[in-house]
């Protein structure tokens, strides 16, 4: 699937049975907005990353081994795990 991206350019994808897990720079991002999102075979976005706090970029991502989570890093020093279905936030923890 040819992903275009929303805003940037695409740091990083991964192909996922429900789509397409993308990562797109965070330098020029808008505002508010997450830069890491799932899309849908048919273009579709199914959902955007819940980040920490506001304002806050992800800059790293992986899939973690038991298939139904991730875990993303961002700018402002977060080591997140988020779930693969919705993108929702589990946990978080500051590295700083």
């Amino acid at each position: 699937m040819d992903i275009q991206p929303r805003y940037t350019k695409i740091d990083k994808t991964i192909q996922l049975t429900t789509g397409v897990l993308v990562l797109e720079s965070s330098n020029g991002y808008p505002r508010g907005e997450s830069n890491m999102y799932l899309v849908a075979p048919n273009g579709k976005i199914l959902w955007k990353a819940e980040a920490p706090e506001g304002n806050t970029y992800f800059s790293r991502v992986k899939l973690n081994d038991d298939g139904e989570t991730f875990s993303a890093y961002t700018a402002h020093g977060h080591a997140c795990e988020l779930d693969l279905r919705t993108g929702r936030l589990i946990s978080f923890t500051s590295i700083q």
